[in-house]
């Protein structure tokens, strides 16, 4: 994506469009040894470091105008281990890349984002999550993980081995070094079906409780200015395989949903008065389908048209008066929103600075088409929010500060504990990071 996604005199910008930066280098590292080396050569010259992935995030949690780093020549898999279910890969692998080499192995992971552009290590360490009754995001996942520090050196960490590290560094926001390697547990491939259909709004709110409760993985989507979802129940399945026809694919994945959406898009930017009209045909042209496939082709879809987003977990027990009240909202407001609104589950993990952590959680997400103006309805909708005591997403738009954040995460301090231990001169700070976890 934003490897190439690059502006001209050595600007970087996110795949959102919505962040840039330019730093005083950029450096390639082939090697563990050689980032390492970079590392200690920054701190030499007095500056900054930030390692980059895929520039998915919409906050700018990975800029920096002193050394980028770019781990796309550390990728692959590192070792497979079939007796503990493992398997190790350099921290640059996108996850589209690790999910075709599982398959290949006869593997999987357990649950998985809705979409894998992301490098391994930037989707752990901003918390990408897709959605699970008893399955949590993808940090959740991970058995081991190796950290080069601020003073170059190398860390391994699991549950036995740097134990209070490994429980913070999972999802560690690039502030506590840089992951070079992720060894997660994997299951052997299995089959999940697929059941999307339409349901309205007033259903899937008072039945969410039910739904969530009779799916290994529920989610749906809203369409501002209309009664209506289109919900998707994923459940582990004995087959047999039934993918969806290549056509009906093409039709349905690319064609509606980028294709005609991205248009849909253009002519709400250009006459926002067209909006609630449009949302009203689009929360209609998907009709009901069900498929059969191995994981990663049923949890991601191609996501081609451009957005920007902002991401609350909030108490799961809240989801339903939470989403309510930004129905409300958006109703009363006058503001025109092309985007659906997307819920989905996480169950409560260990993980210092997830946003499960230590709570059963439910997402919701609320995006805009990108190059049309957002603020005013993101300051709604995150008002709403934080009166849940909602936790944004690492890597999506929010205005949250230190102070908020030691308010709903209990363990924050272990965090900013940790950080002055393993980085006192704040190589990895930027602006994001001093504003998240202070100065």
């Amino acid at each position: 994506m934003s490897s190439t996604a690059n502006g001209k005199n050595g600007t970087w910008r996110n795949w959102g469009g919505n962040v840039s930066a330019r730093p005083a280098r950029e450096v390639t590292p082939a090697s563990v040894d050689e980032l390492a080396a970079a590392v200690r050569r920054a701190a030499e010259d007095g500056l900054k470091v930030k390692a980059v992935g895929s520039g998915h995030s919409f906050t700018s949690i990975a800029a920096t105008d002193g050394v980028l780093i770019r781990p796309q020549l550390l990728t692959g898999i590192r070792s497979i281990d079939r007796e503990n279910m493992t398997v190790t890969v350099e921290a640059g692998t996108p996850l589209k890349r690790l999910n075709v080499a599982l398959a290949r192995e006869g593997l999987s992971l357990t649950n998985m984002g809705d979409i894998m552009e992301q490098t391994v290590s930037g989707a752990t360490s901003t918390g990408t999550h897709g959605t699970g009754r008893d399955s949590g995001s993808i940090a959740a996942q991970i058995k081991g993980l190796e950290l080069v520090t601020a003073d170059g050196s190398v860390l391994t960490c699991s549950e036995k081995e740097n134990p209070e590290v490994f429980a913070a560094a999972r999802l560690g926001l690039g502030a506590l070094g840089l992951v070079t390697a992720i060894t997660f547990a994997v299951e052997p491939v299995f089959l999940l079906t697929a059941r999307e259909e339409p349901m309205p709004f007033e259903r899937v709110a008072s039945d969410f409780e039910e739904l969530w409760a009779e799916n290994e993985h529920f989610e749906f989507y809203w369409f501002p200015h209309t009664g209506s979802t289109n919900t998707k129940r994923n459940n582990r399945s004995a087959g047999p395989e039934k993918p969806v026809p290549q056509l009906k694919s093409w039709i349905e994945d690319e064609f509606l949903s980028n294709g005609v959406f991205q248009v849909a898009n253009w002519v709400g930017r250009a006459v926002p008065a067209t909006i609630p009209a449009i949302a009203q045909i689009s929360s209609k042209a998907l009709s009901a389908r069900t498929y059969t496939d191995i994981p990663y082709k049923v949890f991601t879809s191609p996501r081609r048209v451009r957005f920007v987003e902002m991401e609350y977990a909030v108490p799961r027990a809240a989801v339903v008066e939470t989403l309510r009240e930004l129905k409300t909202m958006v109703d009363r407001s006058g503001l025109r929103v092309s985007f659906p609104v997307e819920v989905r589950t996480a169950p409560a993990d260990d993980i210092t600075l997830s946003t499960a952590s230590g709570r059963d959680s439910a997402y919701i997400a609320v995006h805009m088409f990108r190059g049309t103006p957002y603020q005013g309805y993101f300051t709604s909708a995150e008002r709403i929010f934080t009166a849940h005591e909602g936790r944004p997403h690492w890597g999506k738009i929010h205005t949250r500060d230190a102070e908020y954040f030691s308010r709903v995460y209990p363990r924050f301090g272990e965090f900013t504990a940790l950080r002055d231990r393993l980085d006192p001169d704040r190589l990895f700070q930027n602006d994001y990071l001093r504003r998240v976890l202070g100065a």
